[in-house]
């Protein structure tokens, strides 16, 4: 089957691997979608400290089932999206149910090969069906339920002001849920496109220019109160570091991105203000559940998908996914 593998920093490279057999409790999958993430163009430039190469991208995935076990809720032909983090179901975080921050996890294509391939034998309660959705959109529940879970974390409420720091995907995953609890959702980016993306498709109250300005700007919109909840989505220490002065008091931060440094703020602001602060970490079987039933309400737009490319042309076009100028939101990759 053809397999494209990262062989390391740039590199990227089309090879035949043997099809697997489904193992005992496992699903045999086809794959037919693979969404590209912001971890997956960090592995191909080299950012991404948690692996090592060569190894198979791809945790975004929409899949039909080719065989299931006896007595499975899976049968042959269904549309399935996949729960990448492989958990452990024995370390104390699983067992009181939060599978996303497994001590053990090993998550598809960052901790072992994952999806940017023709086949998959996975255990089966990391297989879930994706009824009454496309592949394509079977295909965006992960990055989605990435949202849904930060969401979910802070507990966002109707009419509370939300602020996203970073427009990206996971940023826009996070500006839907907050919007659908409710929230009066505010973004800030540097990027131009990102923002009026957001208040065109995601219904984003306000979009800010980071630049000069902008906290002025910010507490204008909030009359100087700042925000009930701040999400980080940027990826970047310095980001993550001034959003604690944009909670306001009594407020929550959440830091939906994961950077490999350490981050200082100011503790008496941070008392100050009495700041809940939260780390969210991947999602839950609940989170994929919540978004499958918001794609099922049609309150998911599918202008998030901006990009396509086929399996076989990923070596040669796959760079060209991590330049700005070209506008992408979510690419797919179809096999």
């Amino acid at each position: 089957m053809l397999t494209i593998i990262c062989d390391s920093p740039g590199k990227l490279s089309a090879i035949d691997r043997p099809k697997p057999a489904r193992g005992d409790g496992e699903v045999l999958v086809k794959l037919r979608r693979i969404g590209v993430c912001g971890t997956d163009l960090h592995i191909f430039t080299g950012n991404q400290p948690y692996l090592s190469y060569p190894r198979v991208m791809g945790h975004e995935l929409a899949a039909t089932v080719e065989e299931a076990p006896a007595g499975s809720r899976l049968k042959a032909g269904d549309t399935v999206s996949i729960i990448p983090y492989i958990s452990c179901g024995r370390c104390s975080a699983c067992l009181k149910g939060k599978t996303n921050c497994c001590r053990n996890i090993g998550v598809l294509g960052v901790h072992r090969d994952g999806g940017m391939t023709e086949y998959l034998s996975l255990p089966e309660q990391f297989v879930l069906k994706a009824e009454g959705l496309s592949v394509d959109q079977a295909a965006m529940v992960e990055f989605l339920a990435i949202g849904a879970h930060a969401v979910a974390r802070a507990g966002v409420e109707p009419g509370q002001k939300v602020l996203i720091v970073g427009a990206g995907p996971i940023g826009m995953a996070v500006a839907i849920f907050a919007r659908l609890n409710g929230g009066e959702v505010t973004l800030i980016d540097g990027r131009a496109d990102r923002l009026e993306f957001g208040k065109t498709h995601l219904g984003a109250a306000h979009a800010v220019q980071l630049g000069s300005g902008d906290v002025e700007e910010l507490s204008e919109i909030t009359n100087g109160d700042f925000f009930d909840v701040v999400f980080d989505a940027t990826g970047n220490p310095k980001a993550i570091e001034r959003g604690f002065s944009l909670v306001g008091h009594g407020g929550t931060y959440v830091l939906v991105s994961i950077v490999a440094s350490d981050i200082t703020f100011s503790d008496p602001e941070f008392h100050k203000r009495e700041t809940t602060l939260l780390g969210s970490r991947n999602a839950t079987p609940a989170d994929f559940e919540r978004v499958m039933e918001a794609m099922r309400a049609g309150e998911v737009p599918e202008a998030l998908i901006t990009h396509r490319m086929k399996l076989a042309d990923v070596p040669e076009r796959f760079a060209g996914l991590t330049d700005p100028a070209a506008g992408v939101v979510k690419a797919l990759v179809e096999v």
